[in-house]
């Protein structure tokens, strides 16, 4: 899968979750929410309303046409009644309505053991002198349309039927009159529709207003935290603070006016403000006791140096005496002196990371690391007669600036360490070359590789290999530290890569300015593999 789709699946998923999203959108959200469920419920309700007062309009209007049918005599709105002619309801009927009669209704009389007489009322077409305009006649109602009504409501009841055709939905009502059945319906479509108006208007109010509410709302929330994107901009600046070494000045603090305690945000400014007080007393404590520490070793290892001088002195004078020294004091004497060069040599180790600790300026010069690499090598050759030692260097010198002598001695630990640590016969290979902003010295063996889990500490302090490593000629334990404190102290960076057969020490330093390299650990494969 591509980067791209990859991507696009996380935005996905993270929008699929709500408690991943951000508390503006999460705020935001939960008010659309609610304003949502607010504005259906009172446009429900108002549907609601509205939908009993046009039913009960409607009954109410069927009770009327209900009266007048089985009222007596014929009033002025009224139709013909069965008191008026003295005959059955069905007979009135028959002879047709009254054109005061609402066009559109329907009224079905259905007499005992008779067939139905009347049907859906409708204008008549005036096509004699006898005939005036707005007389209304009887349009017979299909089988299927009787029998719907018969089933859909009983004597006394009121329903909404769907006659189906072309008719509107009716409210429909029936009445016994005389032994008769009478229906009675009223047409719905002026009450749907409106129900229908209403709804529509209703649900694009409530919409324009979700998104007016959200708009608005989104600018009111996004006003309301910014006290809390100035803490969180604070605790950004401090997380981007070197606290690991060194003097540390947190001087960053959250604004007064985030700090108000009545306000949830002002609390949390308040308490970041504390914990940043807490944790610059204790970087500054810590401060100064590295700096006990580091002025204890350097005054240490500084006065170690005579009395350790001495000792060697007299040891090699006593080897020189003319008078014959027995074996086993002359043994005694070498093994002194030679425990005397250790010490010299991890004590200078000790007050060299001092001064490198304390940022000692170090030189600027040009060095050429295509010449410091062969002097290097050369030197390793002396002292490991029993390894072979390779050279792989680019046709044209490559030149930083620093100081030579402390980039002789990261060459030359990092050739020690290949020689300690791995077996006679092991091949040592020295490259160098060049990325962008970067050159580049490579210091690769063939021995039995780092365990994995020593990998991480390997530039730490007396740091210690495990067997697979063996160290039959001894180490301090501090070469590779001074290996990165001088490279980092270069503003350079230095990695390891190590597996069974093949380890390879990076050093990468800064060709010039602006002194930005990329991670040795990420770029293993920027020279050519060893063969």
């Amino acid at each position: 899968m591509s980067s791209a789709a990859t991507a696009r699946t996380r935005r996905s998923a993270r929008w699929r979750s709500p408690a991943s999203w951000p508390l503006r959108t999460r705020i935001v959200a939960i008010m659309i929410s609610l304003l949502t469920v607010l504005g259906l419920v009172v446009g429900g309700t108002a549907e609601l309303y509205l939908y009993t007062s046009l039913h009960k309009q409607l009954d109410d209007d069927l009770d009327e046409l209900g009266k007048r049918i089985s009222g007596p005599g014929q009033g002025q709105q009224g139709i013909p009644g069965p008191n008026k002619f003295n005959t059955k309801l069905s007979e009135a009927i028959s002879r047709g309505p009254t054109g005061a009669m609402r066009t559109g209704s329907i009224i079905v009389v259905i007499p005992d053991g008779g067939d139905p007489v009347g049907g859906l009322v409708q204008p008549k077409v005036t096509s004699t002198e006898a005939d005036r305009p707005g007389d209304n006649t009887f349009a017979e109602l299909s089988p299927t349309m009787l029998a719907t009504l018969r089933s859909k409501v009983q004597v006394e009841q009121r329903a909404d039927i769907d006659l189906g055709s072309s008719l509107p939905e009716y409210r429909v009502m029936v009445k016994e009159i005389d032994g008769e059945t009478v229906y009675l319906g009223i047409s719905l479509e002026k009450a749907n529709s409106t129900l229908v108006t209403v709804a529509i208007f209703t649900g694009c109010v409530i919409v324009g207003s979700l998104l007016i509410a959200g708009w608005g709302g989104a600018l009111i929330v996004r006003r309301t935290l910014k006290p809390l994107d100035r803490v969180a901009a604070t605790a950004t600046r401090v997380s981007e603070l070197r606290l690991d070494r060194g003097e540390v000045r947190l001087a960053q603090r959250v604004p007064e006016q985030d700090t108000d305690p009545r306000t949830e945000v002002g609390q949390v400014g308040a308490a970041l403000n504390r914990m940043l007080d807490h944790v610059g007393n204790a970087l500054e404590a810590r401060h100064a006791s590295e700096m006990q520490v580091r002025q204890f070793v350097a005054d240490a290892s500084h006065e170690l140096r005579t009395p350790l001088a001495a000792i060697r002195g007299y040891a090699e004078l006593s080897r020189r005496s003319r008078q014959v020294v027995p074996d086993e004091i002359a043994h005694v004497l070498n093994r002194v002196e030679s425990e005397a060069k250790r010490m010299t040599a991890l004590v200078e180790d000790l007050l060299l990371l001092a001064r490198l600790d304390a940022g000692r300026p170090l030189a600027q010069d040009a060095v050429d690391l295509t010449m410091l690499a062969v002097d290097a090598t050369s030197d390793a050759h002396a002292a490991g007669p029993g390894h072979y030692w390779q050279l792989d260097l680019p046709d044209e010198p490559v030149t930083v600036v620093g100081d030579g002598a402390r980039l002789h001695q990261v060459v030359a630990n990092l050739l020690a360490n290949a020689r300690t640590h791995t077996p006679e016969g092991s091949t040592v290979t020295v490259k160098v070359g060049s990325v962008r902003n970067a050159a580049v010295i490579q210091v690769i063996d063939n021995g039995p590789g780092i365990q994995p889990d020593v990998v991480p500490r390997i530039f730490e302090r007396f740091a210690r290999g495990d067997s697979s490593r063996s160290r039959a000629a001894g180490s301090t334990g501090l070469g590779l530290s001074i290996v990165h404190a001088v490279v980092t102290s270069h503003r350079g960076k230095v990695g390891v890569q190590s597996r069974p057969g093949q380890t390879v020490f990076t050093v990468m330093l800064p060709l010039g300015p602006p002194p930005v390299v990329p991670t040795a650990e990420q770029r293993p494969e920027m020279l050519q593999p060893v063969r």
